[in-house]
């Protein structure tokens, strides 16, 4: 699919109660921001204070996504916990520094330094065992 079709997936890779780690595939942009939106807003609700985003996968992020993306970070700021990013690829790298929003994302190599960054009692087990990727979520195709 080109990008901008809205297709995303978000798959929960490893989670504790209070941390989820997801893998965020395909495209955050107007057709998918509300689905984005519900699945990440119900996540939160859940419980989950902080969110691991492996956005390896992510093929394309346009403004709506990443006003998404601050939504979330505001919403976790709240509780308070934090949005993490992890596999930030170049486009992605390129449109947080074009919009002054680098310093709000932590962004990190690997899943283990982003976990490192958690309180070790809100830990997901990584990386994770069979048992411990079955998420109440499971996996969930955002996408049109």
């Amino acid at each position: 699919m080109p990008p901008g079709t809205g297709h995303l997936v978000i798959t929960t890779l490893a989670h504790s109660d209070s941390c989820a780690v997801l893998r965020v595939s395909g495209d955050l942009d107007y057709a998918s921001e509300l689905s984005f939106m519900a699945a990440l807003g119900d996540a939160v609700d859940a419980g989950y204070r902080y969110l691991v985003l492996d956005v390896t996968a992510l093929v394309f992020c346009d403004s709506r996504g990443l006003n998404c993306l601050l939504a979330l970070r505001w919403l976790l700021h709240r509780r308070p916990g934090a949005l993490l990013l992890v596999h930030v690829g170049r486009r992605l790298t390129a449109l947080l520094a074009q919009t002054g929003s680098t310093d709000l994302f932590p962004s990190f190599l690997t899943v283990r330094h982003a976990l490192e960054t958690v309180p070790e009692s809100s830990r997901p087990v990584w990386p994770p065992t069979a048992d411990a990727t079955a998420a109440p979520s499971g996996e969930q195709d955002s996408g049109s």
